[in-house]
């Protein structure tokens, strides 16, 4: 059975140059597919398809893949979800943080793959049925010569959303965006606004609305807690955001990694622990998204 906490409360957050809106959460939090997905290995960064029937995500330890970090799909079926198994394009390397286009026809993810220009770089693969097409560099435009984490489209697929450590920003890692132009993408800037901190800005999601977004923030991620804040675009940019309220953060524990559930646009993914026994788990939360008038 799955693991519940009830959330009590209001996520808010907020936006330079303007009010916004709120985010509630409506319902428990649920492990995601315990003992298929949610297991004693390290689950990361779970990727629905639009139709709900296929779910991609990465581990850093489940053995069986080509590297220590590897792509895993596992399908639905009446009889619940598939064993997952390794996607075909994983690489002895680190192949992580899979997003798949609100249309379902492509999947974006990082990899250290040789071919790059830095240590992880930003690829996607056309979905062909049940299989794949070749994987695709998506070039100099959005990579560098750092790293690029998270790579997400916006609901219109107008936008690539991704994090960097790229020379120039703020912090460490801080989170941009790059235009859709002629099949590939304008030149990747940095998100306006105070989002972009001293800290470490990494792991974002659009929500459903396109304007708001879910991202994970540390002082510094290779030594703090890393939690879950929420921002929205305002006429200045992105404000500076807040830590989410209620549950979906542990006192204790990381939580990170949110990806938006195409198949439930109203529903959230993330992921994190929750007890000393267990690994790092998927978990699944719905939530509503309300403007001020």
């Amino acid at each position: 059975m799955a693991m519940r906490w009830m959330v009590m409360g209001l996520w808010t957050m907020l936006a330079s140059g303007g009010e916004a809106p709120a985010i509630t959460v409506a319902g428990p939090i649920e492990r995601f597919a315990p003992e298929v997905v949610s297991t004693a290995f390290s689950e990361v960064r779970l990727t629905l398809s639009p139709d709900g029937g296929t779910a991609i995500w990465f581990s850093r330890d489940r053995p069986g893949g080509a590297g220590g970090y590897d792509l895993w799909i596992s399908r639905r079926s009446e009889a619940g979800w598939s064993p997952p198994v390794p996607a075909p394009f994983n690489t002895p390397g680190r192949d992580f943080d899979p997003a798949f286009s609100a249309d379902g026809h492509q999947l974006y993810f990082c990899s250290d793959r040789p071919g790059g220009l830095g240590g992880d770089d930003l690829y996607r693969v056309a979905i062909q049925g049940d299989g794949f097409g070749e994987v695709e560099w998506l070039g100099p435009a959005v990579n560098s010569a750092g790293n690029e984490f998270a790579p997400m489209l916006s609901p219109d697929g107008g936008r690539l959303l991704f994090s960097s450590d790229r020379a120039g920003g703020a912090g460490r890692q801080d989170l941009y965006v790059a235009a859709r132009r002629d099949g590939g993408f304008a030149p990747a800037h940095a998100l306006a606004g105070g989002v972009n901190t001293t800290a470490d800005e990494f792991d974002a999601t659009f929500l459903a609305d396109g304007r708001t977004i879910v991202f994970t923030r540390a002082a510094d991620l290779r030594r703090d807690r890393v939690d879950l804040f929420v921002t929205a675009a305002g006429p200045a940019g992105y404000g500076p955001g807040q830590r989410l309220a209620g549950d979906a953060n542990h006192p204790r524990y990381d939580s990170y990694a949110p990806m938006l559930d195409w198949s439930q646009p109203d529903h959230l993914l993330f992921s994190g622990r929750r007890d000393e026994q267990g690994g790092v788990d998927v978990f699944r939360v719905a939530y509503s998204l309300r403007t001020p008038k």
